[in-house]
């Protein structure tokens, strides 16, 4: 079949570029950079990653862009306030989030960066405020790591890549299952081999892909 080979996958990468939609919260070309040669961030850098994966989830892109670029001049200024940042987004527990995570930010980024281990840093990054497991992936991947978002996109796919009808049924994106897991790790190690990209990148441009419509997910 043609999903998985390498034309299919640079030919996504190209339309999403055709279309403009090479990005996350960077272009497709930084994020590659980035996951290349991952950059230590300085800790407001690390506040802004968090915040942008934080009002990311739920929204379009799109939408959370325009926030998040709302958001990161409130913080820009000399001071802010929570009643302010309500203003530009009406969501407490998010603001909240992004509020204790700023005002903690230098301690953060260090803690953070005085892990040696990636399995550390993602237990790390899960135990921020409102940031769960997938999207301490986003995060970790937005940071550099060379990890994967197991977000309900993926797990299709990857249960497409298995050829395997059975596992559709035990898709659940509040909880990852093990076995769909194993499957998205074999359809990224498979694209590593034949694309010779970092799997953080596969993951963004499949991500979009599938956002998208730029791929039919198939049962089989």
């Amino acid at each position: 079949m043609k999903e998985f080979s390498k034309q299919w996958f640079f030919g996504l990468d190209s339309a999403l570029r055709e279309m403009g939609l090479d990005s996350d919260d960077k272009s497709f070309d930084e994020i590659k950079e980035n996951l290349s040669h991952p950059k230590k961030l300085s800790d407001t850098d690390f506040a802004f990653a968090c915040m942008y994966v934080i009002l990311a989830g739920g929204f379009s892109q799109k939408t959370a862009k325009i926030i998040y670029e709302k958001i990161k001049q409130e913080f820009n200024k000399s001071n802010t306030s929570v009643s302010e940042l309500l203003k530009i987004f009406n969501n407490k527990n998010k603001i909240k989030a992004i509020v204790k995570i700023w005002d903690a930010r230098q301690k953060l980024c260090d803690d953070y960066y005085g892990l040696n281990s990636l399995t550390d840093r993602l237990v790390f990054l899960q135990s921020l405020p409102h940031i769960g497991k997938i999207t301490a992936n986003h995060l970790a991947r937005n940071l550099g790591e060379n990890v994967v978002k197991y977000d309900i996109w993926i797990q299709r796919l990857g249960c497409m890549f298995s050829g395997n009808i059975n596992l559709y049924k035990q898709i659940d994106n509040g909880k990852l299952n093990l076995e769909i897991k194993n499957a998205c790790d074999e359809m990224f190690s498979y694209l590593e081999k034949v694309t010779n990209l970092p799997r953080g990148y596969i993951d963004v441009v499949l991500w979009k892909a599938c956002q998208n419509h730029l791929i039919e997910i198939r049962d089989i």
